[in-house]
């Protein structure tokens, strides 16, 4: 998957940092983020995602060392884009479910109901626009 910050790398500079995300999973799964327990709505033996594995370095942050945690900021990038997954999922479900801009945006904290629909759009055309 194609990320915003990769739009602008020659291929070697995103291939490395694939290959960064790759070897920070691993560690943090050597670490014990392996040892997660699994989450209801996931199938077992799915892997954790990486907002478990940035979540498990802030729980473990005294146990790890920088490197660790440079490790876990690596995978910033790719949490972030599954958060914004979930988002925009849940903003495609309240509205389907007959719910007003207006009642969103008082539940997500926009100030108004034409923001919230213009995020919502932004954030399911930067979705899109993803390979």
């Amino acid at each position: 998957m194609t990320r915003k910050y990769d739009l602008d790398r020659t291929d070697g500079a995103a291939h490395a940092q694939v290959e960064r995300e790759t070897e920070a999973r691993r560690r943090l799964v050597d670490l014990g983020a392996g040892d997660l327990p699994p989450r209801p709505w996931r199938p077992a033996p799915a892997p954790p995602t990486d907002v478990d594995l940035t979540r498990f370095a802030v729980w473990r942050s005294a146990d790890l060392s920088p490197e660790d945690l440079l490790d876990a900021m690596a995978l910033l990038p790719a949490a972030r884009a599954e958060v914004e997954g979930i988002e925009a999922g849940l903003l495609f479900l309240a509205r389907g479910a007959g719910l007003t801009w207006a009642q969103i945006a008082e539940a997500t904290g926009f100030r108004s109901p034409q923001a919230c629909q213009q995020y919502f759009t932004r954030l399911t055309t930067r979705r899109n626009a993803q390979p």
